[in-house]
């Protein structure tokens, strides 16, 4: 099937990802690429703990791309691809571009596409209707052949390519006394057919001559010039409409916006776009791609065009554990087995919630249910999450249909379920070089009850003592969390897989009263050894929650 690759799905998982979360997309956007011709990408919203990176290695697997915000972007929008122009051209060039493409700006761009600035329809009016100053020309430094081309010329001596840095304009009108007193050395003159008035300016060092009328220039005139280096330029145009042409050669360097200029990177959400264009009366902005290379323009009448990214959800439908961003993208899926949490949805949504012990086993189902064969490499992801999620079927939440699949996945991979259970949990009870951070966030979820909101975080090992060491690094951050992440209250599950007990931590004013009502606790020097609770899904959740609603 072929697949489109210019409209894509991201397929991920909650914050703070555990090894369900991870595989599951990926084994999910496998098999929508199987059965859809949109292309889907597995995604990830947070970084992947020890247990999940050897089970991706094993399985040569690569990890997913990490996302942190879903939100609508710049990229994500049709946005104007007017064409950048040189620093050079003149004001009426600029304007007849603008009347050309019907817009109001134009970025001005370095040959290498960095972007130079900005010049708006106000600009150019201000050159028209706000500069009395005959050196504008030279200090503008125009270049002969803006001239040239503005006047409609024919150059008759000197270098076009050359520019006119110095002097003023003059339009001799009068005698050649006259012109003694008032031109000057590099001075551009207007002049008309009289060639005692051209040899005069000349021989006055004039840097160009302009001759109005379309008059004929002498041959005389032409040799004196190019002696002098003085460029002449035939116009057809007459005295006057050459006066007003003039200005309209400068080069919009000149009258363009370079300092302080409001632009935006192609990676910025829309609505900090939108901010920001709210407080600046400009009407459009340019882009500018991660190299700061000029790609385009926007204004506030594309942001009406905004595509949301399309988004499937698997492993959790609680928004405060989705990715940042949610509310601004299209949930067009959800795949779980968790309890209906807070997630809202603009339109029907195609939401399959099973009560299972892990999302992997849902979407083994799906395969099975589709006819789809699962590759080896996606069998043994599958396989990993079910014995994550369960404990290797230790859990409560383990169902006959979590193992039947488990047993069915491990044979299509050729894994023994014991032997990857045990490496899978030694590598994610490994703890001591991480931080305490890194440690409290490897597996942590935020939930809402009643007045409370609180974060429970889990971990897991094989023994005892490989939980103690995590004990003593976690009850210092455990308060540090609560502050950072403006909660109520934080509990911590340290698991003993083996022993099938938890010992759980906390922090917070009510949190120790909660558990003594939620639980018959055998209380500790530093917690709460709860015997038989291994789920926080199915045993811890539900009893803290139901104290918290009473």
């Amino acid at each position: 099937m072929g697949l489109n690759q210019e409209k894509k799905v991201w397929v991920i998982g909650h914050k703070n990802p555990d090894t369900d979360s991870i595989c599951a997309a990926i084994a999910y956007a496998d098999l929508k690429n199987k059965t859809e011709d949109i292309r889907h990408e597995a995604k990830r919203a947070g970084n992947i703990n020890e247990e999940t990176r050897y089970v991706l290695e094993y399985f040569q697997m690569e990890e997913p791309e990490l996302v942190t915000d879903v939100g609508a972007q710049i990229k994500d929008i049709s946005f104007r691809r007017t064409a950048g122009v040189s620093e050079e051209i003149s004001l009426k060039r600029a304007w007849e571009l603008m009347k050309t493409e019907n817009v109001v700006t134009l970025p001005i761009i370095k040959a290498n596409q960095k972007l130079r600035g900005v010049i708006v329809t106000s600009d150019i009016a201000t050159s028209y209707m706000d500069v009395y100053d005959n050196h504008i020309l030279a200090t503008a430094k125009t270049r002969y052949k803006n001239i040239l081309d503005t006047l409609e010329g024919t150059i008759y001596a000197g270098n076009e390519h050359a520019y006119f840095v110095n002097g003023k304009v003059v339009a001799a009108l009068s005698g050649l006394e006259w012109m003694e007193e008032y031109v000057e050395s590099d001075d551009l003159v207007i002049l008309g057919d009289r060639i005692d008035a051209q040899l005069k300016a000349i021989e006055l060092n004039a840097s160009c001559l302009v001759i109005c009328y379309g008059f004929a220039v002498n041959k005389e005139v032409i040799e004196a010039a190019n002696k002098r280096d003085c460029v002449i330029i035939g116009t057809p145009y007459d005295t006057f409409t050459v006066s007003r042409l003039l200005n309209q050669s400068m080069p919009i360097k000149h009258f363009m916006t370079k300092d302080n200029l409001i632009k935006f990177d192609i990676d910025d959400f829309v609505d900090e776009v939108k901010e920001t264009m709210s407080k600046i009366r400009h009407r459009d902005f340019p882009i500018v791609d991660e190299e700061d290379n000029y790609v385009g323009m926007i204004s506030r009448r594309n942001l009406l065009n905004t595509q949301k990214k399309k988004i499937i959800l698997v492993d959790h439908n609680e928004k405060g554990q989705a990715v940042d961003g949610i509310s601004g993208a299209e949930i067009l899926e959800i795949i779980d087995h968790h309890r209906l949490g807070s997630l809202e949805t603009i339109s029907p949504v195609f939401f399959r919630n099973q009560p299972l012990g892990c999302t992997s086993t849902i979407i083994f189902q799906m395969y099975r249910e589709k006819g789809i064969e699962i590759p080896v490499k996606i069998a043994g992801l599958l396989c990993a999450a079910i014995i994550s999620d369960t404990l290797m079927f230790r859990s409560p939440t383990c169902t006959a249909i979590d193992r039947a699949a488990a047993e069915e996945l491990a044979i299509i991979a050729g894994i023994d379920i014991e032997v990857l259970a045990k490496n899978m949990f030694r590598a994610g009870s490994d703890f001591n070089r991480k931080t305490p951070e890194e440690i409290f966030y490897q597996d942590f979820k935020k939930f809402t009850a009643g007045e409370y909101t609180f974060g429970v975080g889990q971990l897991s090992a094989m023994s005892h003592e490989e939980l103690e060491t995590v004990q003593e690094k976690l009850e210092e951050y455990i308060h540090i969390a609560l502050s950072e992440n403006k909660l109520d209250m934080v509990f911590v599950m340290l698991t003993d897989i083996i022993e099938e007990s938890t010992l759980l931590i906390s922090a917070g004013e009510d949190a120790a009263a909660i558990i003594e009502r939620a639980f018959t606790a055998i209380r500790e020097e530093n917690g709460y050894l709860l015997k038989g609770v291994v789920s926080r899904k199915k045993q811890l959740i539900p009893a803290l929650m139901a104290v918290m609603q009473e």
